[in-house]
């Protein structure tokens, strides 16, 4: 793992910048790397594409994530550059009907450890799983080789509020699943989807060691604007009170 992401899983102050898996408009990933980039994120995630890659990089020296939910996506990408992978994202699918079980997901940690064995990986936990089955998947992916867990839920939830209430209401299931987790593993959780610079500190609080944005982000069209946004992340995460570093 590089060293300037671990330092930040570390010091529970990791931020994670994400473009989105099907995501393969490389003006709009280039605009969410950029805007990651000036914003002082601690990484990027774009989709297993190696064209992406070379692209991003050209532009940023931030780790890159390439995510994918087939292991053999992720060996052009590594080739071109990438520092790490990432099977998850699965809420890209779920509009079209698709799930992850805990089988499928725990059977392509495996495949993707015993095809890349030193490369850092990141496997997210399925949000559609039971809290308790979703502990119990963690566990078994870290025994897998897993070296970052990330836990989804912000499709999961229907905020019944505006304003700040429902930015709570709407991180509530990601939140519920990093206190889990984060006390289940011994590696560093990811708290992700569905997060706002409201809700970023309490994922913190929670147990996670940074936190994964996309839409929050990615949805905004005007550069300048996403620029601020993940600053304005970065920001709230450095207002929590330090709960001591993980490991």
């Amino acid at each position: 793992m590089r060293f300037d992401l671990q330092q930040a899983l570390t010091h529970r102050r990791a931020l994670k910048i994400i473009s989105g898996l099907t995501n393969f408009d490389a003006s709009r990933v280039l605009a969410v790397a950029r805007a990651a980039d000036q914003g002082k994120a601690t990484l990027v995630d774009i989709a297993a594409d190696a064209q992406l890659v070379r692209l991003v990089r050209s532009h940023t020296s931030l780790p890159i994530c390439v995510s994918a939910v087939d292991p053999d996506a992720f060996l052009a990408p590594l080739a071109a550059g990438a520092d790490l992978i990432e099977i998850g994202n699965f809420d890209a699918f779920y509009a079209q009907g698709l799930r992850f079980e805990a089988e499928e997901v725990l059977a392509l940690t495996r495949r993707t450890r015993a095809l890349l064995p030193t490369v850092t990986l990141s496997v997210t936990v399925p949000h559609l799983l039971a809290l308790d089955e979703q502990v119990a998947l963690a566990e078994a992916l870290v025994a897998a080789g897993a070296d970052i867990i990330q836990t989804e839920g912000g499709t999961a939830s229907q905020p019944g509020h505006g304003g700040v209430l429902g930015l709570i209401e709407k991180a509530a299931p990601t939140l519920a699943a990093a206190h889990a987790l984060a006390r289940a593993v011994a590696v560093p959780v990811l708290c992700a989807s569905g997060l706002s610079d409201v809700t970023a500190p309490m994922a913190i609080a929670a147990g996670a060691a940074g936190v994964g944005v996309g839409a929050a982000v990615n949805r905004l069209d005007n550069p300048l604007a996403m620029v601020a946004a993940v600053r304005q992340l970065r920001e709230s995460l450095e207002t929590v009170k330090a709960a001591g570093p993980v490991g």
